[in-house]
């Protein structure tokens, strides 16, 4: 097989991310070489299939990933560039420009070109090994993060590496990507546990009447809160800036509420308020890139009820495919006790009339998004 990747690869970190990348190289065909500080998870990572433990007899790596938290990320990754001075060094932690500091404190300044940052862009709400998939980093951004020194070789290793795994690399220094990530995934952290945190004060009878906008809202909220620690204060600068443009946006949206609640006679302005808190979100929105890293617009979604019942998901995916229309995205809404579940599916633009009609006419019931 033709790689740009050098082998053998080190993972150190068996958790979520390091798991999931031994497992999308072991998809790939190649076999890494893992280590966790805990023995019990490296033996479970060498059971699930993530890598095989390094012997004496095998060569020295010749790429060393750090799967670690930012905290610690630096010190591991100085260690390695020590212990194998010709193995390229890469962290795949979630915040580049603490890291990158600490490697320049830590590390000998001769060992600093064969060190790069990365950062598969995919994760899960759920942590740890037992959660890795091999599949986690398919179709999604692998942020490559050289430095002023970085080795050309490190460069296309690491691009190299993303394409192998299924992923799209992209190339941001670390403020960039770190005021990027404050925006697409530490915000949206801290604000899901902040809707979350509301949910401890209704009854249970209160609680009884969410829907799919809720749960789609909260999901991440049910996050590791050990990781998220060391992740928003190692990001502290940029999610600060980011949660204080919110934190402006909140006190216009609470004083237009203030203005609204039993007033007679409202501030002028107060609903066009609440109204551009709407619009401005729709925006937003529309800017997120679809599957192929264009926007939101180029989409459609076709909404199916679909009867609960074994095997009925998979008779309407199978026809969608015989209707010649490829699936961009699908999100099931299924509230307990209900009778049909909502399959939201998003397709291109141009087909979601073909799509309607076809399904409609083999009795399926589309509904209106």
């Amino acid at each position: 097989m033709t790689t740009l990747v050098p082998f053998p690869v080190r993972i150190i970190g068996t958790g979520l991310i390091g798991g999931s990348l031994g497992m999308a190289l072991a998809r790939a065909g190649e076999s890494a070489q893992v280590e966790d500080v805990s023995p019990g998870t490296t033996a479970l990572a060498v059971e699930l299939g993530v890598g095989t433990l390094p012997g004496p007899e095998d060569p020295d790596p010749a790429l060393v990933l750090v799967a670690a938290p930012p905290d610690v990320a630096a010190q591991i990754v100085a260690r390695a560039l020590r212990v194998w001075p010709r193995a390229i060094v890469a962290d795949v932690a979630s915040v580049k420009a603490t890291v990158l500091e600490g490697v320049r404190t830590h590390a000998r300044p001769a060992d600093l070109p064969r060190y790069i940052g990365a950062h598969p862009m995919a994760g899960r709400e759920v942590s740890g090994v037992v959660a890795a998939r091999g599949d986690l980093f398919q179709g999604r951004p692998f942020v490559v993060v050289p430095h002023a020194d970085t080795l050309p070789e490190a460069v296309t290793a690491l691009k190299g590496l993303a394409t192998e795994i299924g992923s799209v690399p992209v190339t941001m220094d670390a403020a960039a990507h770190d005021t990027a990530v404050a925006h697409v995934s530490h915000v949206p952290q801290v604000m899901s546990s902040l809707v979350a945190g509301t949910l401890l004060e209704p009854t249970e009878a209160a609680l009884g009447l969410a829907g799919q906008g809720l749960r789609d809202t909260t999901r991440i909220a049910d996050s590791d809160p050990r990781l998220w620690v060391e992740i928003l204060g190692a990001n502290a600068a940029a999610v600060g800036d980011v949660l204080g443009g919110v934190q402006e946006r909140l006190s216009d949206v609470l004083e237009a509420l203030d203005s609204l609640r039993g007033s007679p006679d409202p501030a002028i302005g107060s609903r066009r308020a609440l109204a551009n808190l709407v619009v401005d979100g729709n925006r937003g929105v529309r800017r997120i890139p679809g599957k192929h890293g264009g926007g939101t617009d180029a989409f459609a979604t076709v909404v199916v009820l679909v009867p609960d019942r074994p095997g009925e998901l998979a008779r309407l995916l199978t026809e969608i495919g015989q209707i010649g229309v490829n699936l961009e995205d699908l999100r099931l809404e299924h509230e307990l006790g209900r009778a049909v579940g909502l399959a939201h599916i998003a397709i291109d633009a141009t087909r979601e009339d073909l799509l309607t009609r076809s399904l409609t006419e083999r009795g399926w019931t589309v509904v209106e998004a």
